[in-house]
C-alpha cells in the first residue's frame, strides 16, 4: 500500500459477486483475513443472470465507433438493443453525453489497449481458482457467430481481425453448418478458443471457498455507509439497521452501485447502471457453446441442460422493476435467427444492472483514502474480467504494487 499505511491484516470486501468474491479469495492467497458483506444473498445480482461468457478475446468497450445509431434508435424505437427511458435524469443524460465522446475509432482503441493487460491475464486468473478447488473449470467451447448477410459478417471479420492486430486472442473459423441457425443466418463463423460458465454456480462455489479457508460471508446485510477513522483504528463499514464491522482496509465491489459509497472518497468517473435482461428456454437441439447474434445483441448460453438467452443494454435507474416489454424485444430479435427453441417454456426472468462507464475502463485502485479501495465498473464484462482483477487489487492491497500499471483504471479519473 502507498504512503506511511501499513499493509492490512483484515479487510471488508462489499459485494458478494464475482469481482468481490474474487478479490476476497486472492486477498486470503496473501493471509489477510477477509469479511464479504452483500445486501442481499451472494451472487444475486449481475453475477447470477448474465450469460456467463468467458471471452478475453472479445472484450471490448460499449462505446464503439458509430454508436450514437443506437443511441437514436435507444430513444426512439421500443425494441431497440439499447433502450433509454424518457425521463428527467440529469446525471443520466451527462454521462451519455462523456460516453458518446468515446465513440471515436481513436478513443475505442486506445480502451482496448489499456484493457489488454486485464485481457492477456483473465484465463490464467480462472485456471488458478480452478486448480485450488475454489471454482468449477470454464466450458472450453467455441462462439457460433450468425449474420442476415455476408456484409454483415465481412464487418465481423474485419472487427475480429483489427483485435487480433492488437494483441487480443482471437482466432475464428468459417464456413461451419450450425443446426441451431435458422435460414435467416446467411453467413456465419466461430470464434475458437473462448468458454462460459454456469455464473451463478461458479460464485456460490467461489464464495463456499472463501468460507472454508476462515473467510466471513455476511449476506442481506445492506450498507448505510464506510468511514475511515484515520486512526490505527481502521475502517468501520456500518450496516442500515445499525450493525458495525471494522478493518484495516475496505474493497468497494457493489457493481453498478458502487457510486454510492465511492463519492464520498473521492470516486469521479462517471458509472450508470446498463441493464441486462435474461431468461432460460428449453432446447430440442443442444448447443455445443454459444450462439451470439451481433447485430440483435443476443447470445444464447448452454445452461442447466437448457438454454439462457440474454441481451438489451437499458440505461434506467438501479432500483427500477423489470420491464418486461425488454424481455419480449430480447425475445423478438432471437426468434427469427434460431430455431429448436420452445419459446413456450421462458421462465426465471430476471433484470440486473451492470456497471458501465463512460470511458470503457473499470475503476480498480485506492479512493482518497489509502485504506478505502474500488473494483467494478467492468460494463457487460464483469465475469471474464472479475478474477483478474480480483488477484491484481488483493496484490496492491497486500504488497503496495502489482505486475501491469494500474493507471488507466485509477477510480479518482475525471
Amino acid at each position: 500500500m502507498s504512503g506511511s499505511v501499513s499493509p492490512p491484516n483484515s479487510v471488508i470486501v462489499i459485494g458478494g459477486g464475482i469481482v468481490g468474491l474474487s478479490t476476497a479469495w486472492y486477498l486470503q492467497e496473501h493471509g489477510i483475513e477477509v469479511t464479504v458483506v452483500d445486501r442481499g444473498p451472494v451472487g444475486g445480482g449481475a453475477s447470477w443472470g448474465n450469460a456467463g461468457w468467458v471471452v478475453p478475446g472479445l472484450v471490448t468497450p460499449l462505446a464503439e465507433p458509430g454508436g450514437w445509431k443506437h443511441g437514436v434508435e435507444a430513444l426512439f424505437r421500443k425494441d431497440a438493443p439499447v433502450s433509454i427511458p424518457p425521463r428527467f435524469d440529469p446525471a443520466l443524460w451527462r454521462f451519455l453525453a462523456r460516453f458518446s465522446r468515446n465513440m471515436t475509432a481513436g478513443r475505442w482503441r486506445r480502451t482496448v489497449e489499456c484493457l489488454q493487460p486485464l485481457v492477456a491475464r483473465a484465463l490464467d486468473a480462472f485456471g488458478e481458482l480452478h486448480a485450488a478447488g475454489a471454482a468449477p473449470a470454464v466450458i472450453e467451447a467455441p462462439y457460433s457467430v450468425g449474420f442476415r448477410s455476408p456484409a454483415a459478417a465481412d464487418h465481423y471479420r474485419n472487427h475480429l481481425e483489427e483485435l487480433r492486430g492488437m494483441g487480443q486472442p482471437v482466432e475464428y473459423v468459417n464456413g461451419f453448418s450450425i443446426p441451431q441457425f435458422s435460414a435467416e443466418v446467411t453467413d456465419s463463423l466461430r470464434v475458437m478458443g473462448q468458454g462460459f460458465i454456469d455464473p451463478g454456480a461458479y460464485v456460490v462455489n467461489l464464495a463456499a471457498s472463501v468460507k472454508q479457508r476462515g473467510g466471513r460471508i455476511l449476506e442481506n446485510w445492506p450498507i448505510h455507509g464506510v468511514a475511515d477513522t484515520g486512526s490505527g483504528l481502521g475502517v468501520s463499514v456500518v450496516s442500515a439497521d445499525g450493525g458495525t464491522e471494522v478493518a484495516d482496509a475496505v474493497v468497494l465491489a457493489t457493481g453498478a452501485s458502487i457510486p454510492r459509497l465511492g463519492r464520498a472518497w473521492g470516486l469521479r468517473t462517471p458509472l450508470q447502471p446498463g441493464r441486462g435482461y435474461s431468461f432460460t428456454v428449453d432446447c430440442e437441439l443442444p448447443l455445443d457453446g454459444p450462439l451470439y447474434l451481433p447485430a440483435e445483441r443476443v447470445v444464447l448460453t448452454p445452461y442447466a441442460g437448457a438454454v439462457r438467452v440474454a441481451g438489451t443494454m437499458e440505461f434506467a435507474g438501479f432500483d427500477d422493476p423489470l420491464n418486461t416489454a425488454r424481455l419480449d424485444s430480447v425475445a423478438a430479435a432471437a426468434k427469427p435467427m434460431v430455431r429448436g427453441i420452445d419459446w413456450s417454456t421462458w421462465r426465471d426472468f430476471w433484470v440486473g444492472p451492470r456497471p458501465v462507464t463512460a470511458d470503457g475502463l473499470p475503476v480498480l485502485g485506492a479512493l482518497r483514502s489509502p485504506r478505502i479501495f474500488a473494483n467494478g465498473g467492468h460494463g457487460m464484462w464483469g465475469i471474464v474480467l472479475g478474477p483478474v482483477s480480483g488477484r491484481l487489487l488483493a496484490g496492491l492491497i497486500a504488497e503496495g504494487c502489482t505486475p501491469i500499471d494500474l493507471a488507466p483504471f485509477n477510480p479518482l479519473r475525471r
